[in-house]
């Protein structure tokens, strides 16, 4: 009741020493014009009372409650929002382009400086009067926005103010009727919205990077899935057989058969492995096979143990063993070679398995289940930094190259 009293009285003192002074002023020149100034004067300050009490009135609309602060016509306010300085620089530019009002906007992005003008919407209508329209000269008809981005670390904040285009004196003649209130709470509301939009966003983003990563994974464990030796009951047989026959044969069989199992079950859940333990379970795939085939049979190994360490997809290269033997050797009449080396080249590592067989005419270029999972999952893991290339090898077979970064860690593949 107080503070709103001595701003009835501040604006009703100020706007009466005015009218004095002009009285005192003209009574000099004609007594009668004295008279008559002081007569318009009364009716100004009865406008300046009632402009004042509107005045109160909306800022206690806005505002919930009368303070100092929220009564006076000039706003400031310091926010602080979680977004690096462009960031926080582009959502105070949208929320002052979007408030009511706005004439001008002049964004200066190198400087973090937004300066704008809004023209005073009357909200009683009074406007329809125009240039007679009394109370022009008590409610600041034109105001500005100034805003100042603060970088910060990983966060920034900025400055707004909101205020009538009026030099600062005027304030004491002048009401604003809450308006610099009203823009300055509808630009922090504005942000406010903008931020919590962007963390909705930056949520449904995390959460659908989550899914996907939970799908690739699920789908890399089918891919694998489907990819696991199906020669294990053709070995088993094989070895029942030779119980009969050559115990030697398969006790040698069975003990390349727990070697290459020992090489594959326990990475079944792994993303990646490495080219030694892959090249192990190959080369106990292919000594089985050995035994089985016979002098049919040849196998030349060619990989560097510096890289071995190379990172790998699980049972890829056992892929390409498979169809080198099910789709080169194996339709073939008489003996053939599976070839397996690997070479470093520009911080990159290409392991090539080739065979000698019957090469296109039975083997699929690419468009097998196997090779086709074995592009998938290359495609899943490495995002495009690895390929895997199917060409004829001269004069006879097929070579399969995987072309793979010789350093990829498994955090890398999980996101």
């Amino acid at each position: 009741m107080f503070r709103s009293l001595f701003f009835y009285l501040r604006l009703i003192v100020v706007w009466y020493l005015l009218v004095l002074v002009a009285t005192l002023s003209v009574s000099w020149i004609w007594s009668g014009l004295g008279s008559l100034v002081q007569l318009l004067g009364l009716v100004v300050i009865v406008f300046v009372v009632i402009r004042a009490h509107s005045h109160l009135v909306r800022v206690r609309m806005i505002a919930g409650k009368l303070t100092s602060a929220a009564l006076a016509s000039r706003q400031r306010r310091q926010i602080e929002v979680p977004f690096e300085a462009d960031e926080a620089f582009e959502l105070l530019d949208v929320a002052i382009r979007e408030l009511p009002g706005v004439e001008r906007v002049d964004s200066t992005r190198n400087h973090l400086q937004i300066r704008a003008t809004a023209v005073y919407a009357d909200p009683y209508d009074l406007i329809q009067l125009g240039r007679w329209n009394p109370m022009r000269w008590i409610v600041s008809q034109r105001n500005r926005i100034l805003a100042t981005v603060n970088r910060g670390d990983g966060s920034s904040s900025f400055s707004l103010v909101c205020e009538p285009c009026s030099a600062p004196w005027s304030d004491w003649l002048q009401v604003d009727d809450g308006v610099n209130l009203e823009n300055i709470q509808t630009i922090a509301r504005a942000v406010t919205l903008g931020v919590s939009s962007r963390r909705r966003g930056e949520q449904a983003a995390a959460a659908q990077t989550a899914t996907e990563k939970e799908l690739a994974i699920a789908k890399l464990s089918l891919l694998q899935a489907q990819v696991e030796p199906h020669f294990l009951y053709n070995t088993l047989a094989s070895a029942q057989v030779l119980v009969r026959s050559d115990p030697a044969g398969a006790d040698a069989m069975l003990g390349h058969l727990i070697q290459y199992l020992r090489h594959s079950l326990p990475r079944t859940d792994r993303v990646l492995s490495n080219l030694g333990e892959e090249l192990e379970r190959s080369r106990a795939y292919l000594e089985i096979l050995k035994i089985r085939m016979g002098a049919r049979l040849n196998v030349q190994i060619d990989v560097p143990d510096a890289l071995l360490a190379t990172p790998l997809p699980p049972m890829l290269l056992q892929t390409l063993v498979e169809n080198a033997i099910k789709h080169g050797l194996e339709p073939r009449p008489g003996d053939g070679t599976v070839w397996i080396f690997a070479r470093r080249q520009d911080g990159r590592v290409a392991v090539t398995v080739a065979d000698d067989g019957k090469g296109f005419d039975t083997q699929a270029s690419g468009t097998g289940i196997g090779l086709k999972n074995a592009r998938e999952r290359l495609k899943l893991i490495y995002a495009g930094q690895a390929s895997l290339a199917i060409a004829a090898n001269f004069p006879h077979g097929v070579a399969a190259t995987i072309n793979v970064p010789e350093h990829y860690s498994e955090e890398r593949t999980h996101g």
